[in-house]
C-alpha cells in the first residue's frame, strides 16, 4: 500500500477522537493529529501553512463549534462565524495542495424542521430550519455545499456525510453546552451521588431522537472515505428512534437512580422528530452495530472513569 496520511480535524472531540481510535488501528496508514494550541483553524494562513508543511493525502473535517438546544440559542454568530471559518480553511487549504479525498461532517439538523420521517438526503433545503439551530444548520449546509461545488467544479474528491446524534467515551459532559444523552447521563448520576430524591428535566419528553455510537460512526466514516464518490451528501444513523422520556428511563436504569423524574414542559423540546433514512449507506454494506443499551452503557463507565466528579 502506498504511503498514506490522514489528518483528523478535530481529534479531541466526540467523533474525532473515535475516528482517531480507528485508524490508528489501520495499518497503512500515517494520522496526523493537531490540538487547538497547535493549530488554530479559524487561523487561514497558519492552516494553508500546515497543509503545506504536512501534505495529508486524506482529510476528515470533525472540528466543529457544536453544543445543545441553549447555546445554539444564545449563540447564533459565534456558531455560523466561527464554523465558517473552520470549515473555509480546512477545505480550501485542502484543495490548493491536492488531497486525494476530503470527507466533511455536516450534522442531522441541517434538515429542515418539518421535513418528512425518516429523513432523506434530498429533504435538504426543501423548507425552513429549526430556528434555535439556524445558525449552526447553515454553517454546515455551506460546508456540504463548498465540498460538491469543488467536486462538479475542480473535480475534488471530496464527499459530504450526516451523521445523526453521536454519543461516546470523549463526549461533552457540561450540562450547559452537552447534548441530551450525555446531559441525561451526568444530571442521572450527579442525583445518584447527592441522593437527590427528583430530577426535572426540559420539555414534554415526547420528541424522538436517534443515537449512534462514535464507533459505529467512525467505521462508517473509513467505508465512505474507501467507498463512496459523489457530489451528494449521504446520512449515517441507525435508522431507529427513541423518545427523549424513553432514553430518560433508559440512563436511569444503567446509572441505577432511584429517584423520581419530573418533566418541564415550559422549556423548549426542539425539533419534534430527526430520524435519519439509511438505506444509502446500507446498501453500501455498512449498518449500525452497537445496541443503545450497550453503548450507554459503555459510555457511563468512560464517564466514572474519565469525567465524574470534574
Amino acid at each position: 500500500m502506498a504511503d498514506q496520511s490522514i489528518y483528523i480535524a478535530g481529534h479531541r472531540g466526540l467523533a474525532g477522537s473515535a475516528l482517531l481510535r480507528h485508524y490508528s488501528r489501520l495499518p497503512g496508514w500515517r494520522v496526523i493529529t493537531r490540538t487547538h494550541a497547535e493549530l488554530e483553524l479559524k487561523d487561514t494562513a497558519a492552516v494553508r501553512d500546515f497543509f503545506q508543511q504536512e501534505r495529508p493525502t486524506h482529510v476528515i473535517l470533525a472540528a466543529a463549534r457544536v453544543g445543545g438546544i441553549r447555546a445554539n440559542q444564545t449563540e447564533q454568530v459565534e456558531f455560523l462565524i466561527h464554523n465558517l471559518r473552520i470549515q473555509n480553511n480546512v477545505i480550501e487549504s485542502a484543495a490548493e495542495s491536492g488531497v486525494a479525498k476530503l470527507l466533511f461532517l455536516g450534522s442531522s439538523c441541517v434538515y429542515p424542521k418539518h421535513a418528512p420521517q425518516p429523513l432523506r438526503e434530498d429533504a435538504l433545503l426543501t423548507s425552513a430550519l429549526e430556528t434555535t439551530n439556524e445558525g449552526y444548520a447553515l454553517a454546515k449546509i455551506a460546508g456540504l455545499k463548498l465540498c460538491a461545488y469543488y467536486r462538479r467544479q475542480y473535480g475534488r474528491n471530496f464527499i459530504s456525510a450526516m451523521p445523526t446524534n453521536l454519543y461516546g467515551p470523549n463526549d461533552n459532559f457540561d450540562l450547559e453546552k452537552s447534548h441530551v444523552l450525555p446531559a441525561l447521563l451526568r444530571k442521572f448520576h450527579e442525583a445518584k451521588v447527592a441522593n437527590t430524591p427528583t430530577v426535572t428535566l426540559w420539555g414534554t419528553g415526547t420528541p424522538r431522537r436517534e443515537f449512534l455510537h462514535a464507533d459505529d460512526f467512525a467505521e462508517a466514516c473509513a467505508a465512505l472515505m474507501d467507498n463512496y464518490e459523489s457530489d451528494q451528501l449521504i446520512n449515517v444513523g441507525v435508522g431507529e428512534d427513541v423518545t427523549i422520556r424513553e432514553l430518560a428511563d433508559l440512563i436511569r436504569g444503567i446509572v441505577g437512580y432511584p429517584g423520581e423524574v419530573i418533566w418541564n414542559p415550559t422549556m423548549p423540546d426542539g425539533t419534534p422528530r430527526k430520524l435519519l433514512d439509511v438505506s444509502r449507506i446500507n446498501a453500501l454494506g455498512w449498518q449500525a452495530r452497537i445496541s443503545l443499551a450497550d453503548g450507554i452503557r459503555s459510555t457511563y463507565e468512560w464517564f466514572l472513569a474519565n469525567r465524574a466528579g470534574k
